[in-house]
């Protein structure tokens, strides 16, 4: 652990491997290795598993398994918080990095809408459902009237997948087409409908499925 430390000391945070950073952390190279083994190199997958389990990997221990929790906690608020002060969208990208710290690791579905200027500037982001494990009520004329509310000449969609992955249900492109006709009539433009999930993401107009 001290050629770890010593490398932190010397060159910084910034530049430990997962391994390392892992290790210190845990306090132990070699579970920190098991760790990262047991996950595929992934530490969002690691991130994102239950204590419970957690706990048993390689005699991790609750302790442990609490502070690897409560780091990746802490990370996911920060980036929750730095997504917030967003002003503008260039690609959709940037909203899947806006809107996946908040929404990828919910146990239910919430619809969310980002209002847009002509210029790609957001006006408002607003929850515009919330439902359960498989899908969520949207009405697509509350979605319209807001952007009438607020001048706003374009809308995106966003949305989640507790199941975990991101491929677009009938349900999903039959709210899209609604929103899309809906918005055209006040010549507002649905730039995309977006699904966010655990095993990646779902961009309508990505698939062609958004003029």
């Amino acid at each position: 652990m001290e050629n770890i430390r010593n490398k932190m000391a010397s060159r910084g945070i910034e530049a430990l491997d997962d391994r390392e950073l892992l290790a210190l952390l845990i306090e132990d190279e070699a579970l920190a290795e098991i760790l990262l083994t047991t996950y595929g190199g992934s530490l969002a997958r690691l991130a994102a598993e239950a204590e419970a389990r957690l706990r048993m990997v390689g005699g991790l221990g609750l302790r442990r398994a609490r502070m690897l929790r409560l780091a990746a906690e802490f990370g996911r608020r920060v980036a929750v918080s730095g997504a917030g002060n967003s002003d503008f969208i260039a690609t959709s990208d940037d909203v899947v990095h806006l809107f996946r710290p908040q929404l990828e690791r919910l146990p239910h579905e919430e619809c969310w809408a980002v209002y847009l200027t002509s210029s790609n500037r957001i006006i408002e982001r607003q929850r515009v459902s919330q439902g359960g494990v498989t899908g969520t009520v949207v009405d697509h004329r509350l979605i319209v009237k807001r952007a009438l509310e607020l001048l706003a000449t374009q809308i995106i969609l966003i949305h989640n997948h507790p199941s975990g992955t991101p491929e677009a249900s009938p349900q999903d492109k039959s709210l899209t087409d609604r929103v899309a006709r809906a918005a055209a009539l006040f010549d507002i433009r649905l730039l995309d409908h977006l699904i966010i999930a655990r095993d990646g993401d779902f961009s309508f107009r990505r698939e062609g499925l958004i003029g």
